[in-house]
């Protein structure tokens, strides 16, 4: 089964089939560096790694202290990962893999 966002529209699918197209990391800091600002790469970087560390039962406390991300948006993260359509989720799992290929 395909998940559809309400957010999908011809706009999202470009930018969809652009990100399948990245080869290695030099390719996605282009794209970033000419798609975003830095401030929204720094927010989405900010909300992958409080993913991370809610996924690692850290306490919001910490996470604020770690990330310096707002309880709101660790809360919303946190919701994200509870009851989303878990793309952190599988993200992280893929982080995971490739951790543990590496040692």
């Amino acid at each position: 089964m395909t998940y559809t966002p309400n957010w999908k529209d011809d706009n999202s699918d470009i930018l969809v089939k652009a990100l399948l197209t990245l080869r290695n990391e030099d390719d996605v800091y282009r794209l970033l560096d000419d798609l975003c600002t830095i401030s929204e790469i720094k927010a989405m970087a900010q909300r992958l790694q409080v993913a991370y560390q809610l996924s690692q039962d850290i306490t919001y406390n910490t996470i604020v202290s770690n990330t310096g991300a707002s309880t709101a948006t660790i809360s919303r993260v946190k919701r994200c990962l509870n009851y989303g359509a878990e793309g952190y989720k599988r993200v992280l799992k893929n982080l995971d893999g490739e951790k543990n290929n590496e040692n």
